[in-house]
């Protein structure tokens, strides 16, 4: 029986079909990085960011960091998902409240797109990291809400649709720095403003079982409906002698109880291995942020930040994944 995944129709989103003699699961786009570090004039890095069908073609929220190594975020464009025009000035949130709308830092974003709104969330700098929320109907202006939890937290990633009439959102509770832990959990929401229902998703893995996900872990991209559930794109932690090595692969939640995970991979998808994945201000960092998906051919391309520095496309098959991730289930 055919796989049944929901979505809007993406014929003509980015794609390159899996290179002669590759058995991967996923693949590498051969322009990668598809989004250099100096897109803009003022840009050190362009990575770990939000693309989203809009219009014709593409929008996405991206996390620019300035060649003052401030941390900043802005809008971009784009006719074919692969060819971006990011705006010089960074995006500001239009926001009532005064303490809550001002600007400190943010990274990481994230688009879902619900009903007639695409909301944006991210990590938003309040006395800490927490996880800001916004709205725009039109990529142009942006409606900030309260933020969802009290610092310290990042990965907030919503779903597409409310589930069981609420808002549903992941996220990964943390601390001030680079936290040596690392927990999914799953939150819900009558009104996008207060949030609780909160649900433990999964921890990091025992490193006898999979230790590219041993140290910690956080949810990537916005999770995909299917049949099967919702597949769930997430990043996962090991630490090496040389560091920290980011690399991410997939996991399957049950569809109306989403801190339920019914699959998990041991197997990584995607782990550091290019030049431009090894290489650059955070060495050996794939981090998935985005993805595009075509629900009657199946495929995904995901957006995933490479080494803190650029941006990278990976490719494959919603179906192939799936089984992918049942058939190297460790739970």
């Amino acid at each position: 029986m055919k796989l049944h995944i929901e979505g809007q129709p993406l014929p003509a989103m980015p794609w390159e079909d899996r290179p002669a003699g590759c058995n991967d699961v996923m693949w590498r786009c051969s322009a990668n990085p598809v989004i250099p570090r100096n897109l803009l004039p003022t840009s050190n890095s362009i990575f770990n960011s939000a693309v989203v069908p809009f219009g014709e073609g593409y929008a996405g929220v991206f996390r620019c960091d300035d060649t003052n190594r401030r941390m900043a975020l802005h809008v971009g464009f784009s006719d074919d998902g692969l060819a971006w025009r990011i705006e010089p000035q960074p995006l500001r949130f239009e926001c009532d409240n005064k303490e809550i709308g001002e600007w400190v830092y943010g990274y990481d974003p994230r688009v879902a797109r619900i009903d007639d709104r695409w909301w944006v969330t991210w990590c938003n700098g309040y006395h800490g990291p927490t996880i800001g929320v916004a709205w725009t109907t039109d990529f142009r202006t942006f409606h900030q809400l309260e933020n969802a939890f009290l610092p310290f937290n990042r990965n907030g990633v919503l779903f597409p649709r409310k589930i069981n009439g609420r808002y549903a959102m992941l996220s990964r509770p943390s601390d001030n720095g680079h936290t040596p832990f690392g927990d999914i959990f799953y939150s819900e929401s009558p009104d996008m403003e207060f949030w609780g229902r909160h649900r433990h998703v999964m921890s990091p893995a025992p490193f006898e079982a999979s230790a590219w996900q041993c140290m910690k872990i956080g949810a990537g991209p916005i999770p995909i409906e299917t049949d099967e559930g919702w597949l769930m794109i997430y990043h996962g932690v090991l630490r090496s002698c040389s560091g920290y090595v980011y690399s991410f692969g997939s996991a399957l939640l049950d569809r109306d109880k989403p801190w339920r995970v019914t699959a998990r991979c041991g197997p990584y998808l995607i782990a550091p291995r290019e030049l431009y994945e090894l290489v650059g201000d955070v060495p050996t960092v794939t981090f998935p942020c985005a993805s595009l998906h075509d629900p009657a051919t199946g495929r995904i391309a995901v957006y995933y930040g490479c080494a803190d520095t650029v941006t990278g496309l990976a490719f494959g098959y919603i179906d192939e994944i799936i089984e992918f991730t049942k058939r190297t289930n460790i739970l």
